[in-house]
């Protein structure tokens, strides 16, 4: 599941413009983990940016599929609100989504976001602290702590991107797996990470400036995320072309 959109960090700053992407992922978690063998091999991600005059939107659709179509689905929205000059604005935020035979409790979020760019927007970072409820948790009030950072680099051919949220929530993991069943615990903080790495073709000699097509991977490192105990790596092969 990606956060946000790293174009969030450096063209909130940059006046109003707008920028969206879709993206496919090849997950090899299932190979790599005998517990994971029914996770998705294939996610596609929709995402959209645009910046106004107070502040700017956000959101983005993961979708997962297996052989007989989607087997689920989850999205964010959130909105930086921005009246004043600073690197500070105001975060609001919308989380929810559904997996088969079940559904991600919906979550709302309030807080801050710091954003820093170098001036020729090559690099930068954001930091969010949130408010988190999670409805219908048997704790719903909750913090979390996102940080997203992008650095192009070699004349734009490449992007190092991505984020990482830390954050509270009572909710239960296998432990392990017997002959009489799955062996349950309860955890409280999840970490999660999706850094990516992105060739950007079109910034090559020789290649089509239109050709607005990216290929790289995804590695999702996280830590109790879901019903998965301690610390996992997924790493994905995947295109994205931008709009």
């Amino acid at each position: 599941m990606k956060k946000i959109f790293l174009s969030i960090v450096f063209c909130f700053v940059a006046g109003f413009v707008s920028a969206q992407n879709i993206q496919l992922h090849y997950d090899f978690g299932s190979a790599i983990y005998d517990s994971q063998s029914s996770r998705p091999k294939i996610t596609t991600t929709v995402e959209m940016f645009k910046a106004d005059g107070w502040g700017s939107t956000f959101f983005f659709v993961d979708m997962d599929y297996k052989d007989s179509g989607v087997f689920g689905a989850y999205w964010e929205i959130a909105r930086e609100l921005k009246f004043w000059n600073g690197p500070i604005s105001a975060h609001v935020e919308y989380n929810g989504g559904l997996i088969s035979g079940g559904s991600f409790n919906n979550a709302y979020l309030v807080g801050a976001t710091y954003t820093w760019n170098s001036q020729d927007f090559s690099k930068g970072f954001s930091f969010t602290p949130s408010y988190k409820i999670i409805q219908k948790n048997d704790k719903p009030h909750n913090f979390q702590l996102t940080a997203t950072w992008y650095i192009n680099f070699c004349n734009n051919k490449f992007t190092f991107s991505g984020f990482a949220d830390f954050w509270k929530e009572k909710h239960g993991v296998i432990k392990e797996v017997t002959n009489d069943g799955a062996v349950w615990k309860n955890r409280n903080y999840i970490f999660l990470s999706e850094p990516q790495f992105w060739v950007n073709l079109n910034s090559f000699d020789k290649i089509s400036d239109k050709l607005k097509l990216s290929v790289g991977t995804e590695w999702e490192v996280s830590s109790n995320f879901g019903v998965m105990n301690g610390w996992k790596w997924m790493p994905t092969l995947a295109m994205k072309w931008s709009f």
